[in-house]
């Protein structure tokens, strides 16, 4: 059978009827003293968000990060150029060859860019035993300025086929608000507990656009706040991508959803405050590593 005539590289849509897919046989994720973490994201050509900040956070975390693109954008601080969806099956056929020889310990999905990429991740999903590896969405919804990124269509699949799949979701203020429909008087407890109602096991509601800054976790039973250090003068662009990644990052090493938010807020935030000010005209990128301070000795 050709590459091109392989039904596992045509994944057919999830969305009004069961998956005709049966998931193949796959090898164990066996105890790695390296745990894994797969992100499915766009690329950020300024080395910023994206897969990029994706793979960087996953390393200062400790995890061997591995990637299924979703789209290559032609960007740098200053703004996005240009934007190309990778196609639905390619976007499979990554997945499903991590899935086949890697296996994965945890999975962040960033953004996606149409109901069928949405399709294909899904279907995607059953081939990495997406019930024994915890999910992370950052729902790429809304961009800074307010626009919302997203169509219709593309929206009621995030919700419908990829939501309740998921263990935690990670949506900032006015993308928990454009996902539940929530008002702009909603407060962020009330956007928290709608979150939860679309489907994941929990949710972080991101606190960049309250007033004290202040992350919300909800898992239906506990509402936490995660509070983080200030940094006025850092650089934040990527500081979503890390912080989502980092968290799947503490869930591959085996913590549990509320100590690995934590923990990845803590890294989000020292990120910001290391941010690479200098680079670019834009915002700068956030920094993990803190290169600033030089090289290891």
């Amino acid at each position: 059978m050709t590459a091109a005539a392989d039904p596992r590289l045509l994944p057919p849509p999830l969305r009004g009827g069961k998956c005709r897919l049966v998931p193949s046989s796959l090898r164990a994720v066996s105890t790695r003293r390296v745990p894994t973490a797969l992100s499915i994201a766009g690329s950020d050509s300024g080395g910023g968000a994206g897969i990029q900040a994706d793979l960087k956070a996953f390393a200062r975390c400790g995890v061997h990060g591995m990637t299924a693109i979703t789209a290559i954008t032609a960007q740098n601080t200053a703004a996005v150029e240009r934007v190309e969806l990778v196609s639905p099956q390619m976007v499979f056929s990554q997945i499903l060859a991590i899935a086949e020889d890697m296996g994965a310990d945890a999975i962040k999905i960033g953004m996606l860019g149409s109901a069928a990429t949405i399709d294909a991740v899904a279907v995607g999903l059953t081939y990495m035993g997406v019930e024994h590896a915890p999910v992370v969405i950052d729902p790429v919804i809304v961009a800074e300025s307010g626009a919302v990124l997203l169509d219709d269509e593309t929206r009621e699949a995030l919700v419908e086929v990829l939501l309740p799949r998921c263990t935690i979701a990670t949506p900032n203020i006015p993308e928990a608000r454009e996902l539940t429909g929530a008002g702009k008087r909603a407060s962020q407890e009330e956007l928290a507990q709608a979150m939860l109602e679309l489907g994941p096991k929990a949710v972080v509601v991101t606190g960049g656009h309250s007033k004290d800054l202040v992350d919300l976790f909800f898992d239906g039973e506990r509402m936490v706040e995660i509070p983080g250090e200030r940094h006025p003068d850092g650089a934040a662009h990527g500081s979503g991508c890390t912080h989502s990644s980092a968290l799947a990052a503490f869930l591959a090493r085996g913590l549990g959803p509320l100590e690995a938010a934590q923990r990845a807020r803590e890294v989000a935030s020292a990120a910001v405050g290391s941010g690479l000010r200098e680079i670019g005209s834009g915002p700068g990128p956030v920094d993990v590593f803190d290169l600033t301070s030089g090289p290891p000795q």
